[in-house]
């Protein structure tokens, strides 16, 4: 069995992640200005009712304000630099369980609870994590993503 190359080693986010990402990075390069969900659907080609529920979660979470109305929508409700990506993957993905034994509800394996795998996995997640934290939404608010919103 060849291993992988490290480009094809992903950790895989969910597609809530993914268009909550999508709708943060959008909405640090229009900060000058309310975003409809509707826009931000049609510009990243998302299906409306499911950014509707992104942005209801964003909004629990205080990432973003919305503003209700007619002329309302959404804008972050902190400076990108203040928005740290752990924290927002943290806040969107149901869990963390890489492997069966991470849930003991789930857990089948006959090793579960007696073998060094769920600690070295543990382990690898919480680098992960680590990784993202030191990431903030300006970094990934690059000029290019901002000339797309455009």
């Amino acid at each position: 069995m060849a291993l992988p190359s490290s480009l094809e080693l992903t950790m895989r986010l969910t597609a809530f992640t993914d268009y909550t990402l999508r709708t943060l990075i959008y909405l640090a390069g229009q900060r000058d200005r309310l975003v409809t969900i509707a826009e931000i659907a049609e510009r990243h080609g998302m299906s409306k009712h499911h950014l509707t529920k992104v942005v209801y979660e964003l909004g629990l979470t205080g990432v973003i304000r919305t503003v209700r109305g007619r002329h309302g929508g959404i804008e972050l409700a902190r400076a990108p630099a203040e928005i740290r990506i752990g924290e927002v993957v943290r806040a969107s993905e149901p869990d963390f369980h890489v492997a069966d034994c991470f849930d003991a509800r789930r857990a089948t394996c006959v090793y579960a609870g007696r073998c060094c795998v769920q600690g070295m996995l543990g382990r690898a997640v919480g680098a992960y994590l680590t990784a993202l934290d030191a990431v903030t939404l300006a970094d990934l608010a690059c000029p290019e993503a901002s000339a797309v919103a455009d």
